[in-house]
């Protein structure tokens, strides 16, 4: 790249590397359990390459054990329910058809019946004579004899 001239090289620098350096695990104080509503006391901690970290104590927070969970979800389990119910229903939802359409025609021959019955027992009171009507007059059609449309009787 260059030529064989070597004013034109750049001068060479020192190179520094720098390795990280690993954490050690450091001994927490121990935890002094607080009264609610006070404020905890600053802890100091000194580090094994000599630097001090300052804050305050936190409790450790432990997770939530994992339940083990069913073989079968309960989705698939509540799904499989409905449709047993469905199918159970759907019988009864035909007797209940059936059921209303039976009531339905008995209530028709019941107001049927109540017509005929009460048309029977206004007709009964129209065509009885009853010679308990004051000031009526009553007439025998069979001897009437009508004449050039005037009726003599």
């Amino acid at each position: 790249m260059f030529p064989e001239n070597t004013s034109h090289r750049p001068a060479q620098q020192a190179v520094t590397i720098h390795q990280p350096t690993p954490l050690t695990t450091v001994q927490a104080a121990p935890l002094v359990p607080l009264q609610p509503g006070t404020i905890p006391e600053v802890t100091s901690i000194v580090l094994p390459d000599g630097r001090v970290i300052t804050g305050y104590a936190i409790a450790p927070t432990h997770p939530e054990p994992v339940t083990a969970k069913p073989v079968i979800s309960r989705a698939a389990v509540n799904i499989a329910l409905g449709g047993i119910g469905f199918a159970a229903v759907c019988g009864g939802l035909v007797l209940l058809t059936t059921f209303i359409a039976a009531l339905a025609a008995l209530v028709q021959q019941l107001i049927i019946l109540a017509a005929v019955i009460f048309g029977g027992w206004i007709a009964v009171q129209v065509f009885t004579a009853s010679g308990q009507d004051k000031g009526a007059t009553t007439v025998n059609i069979r001897k009437a004899v009508i004449k050039r449309n005037h009726f003599h009787s």
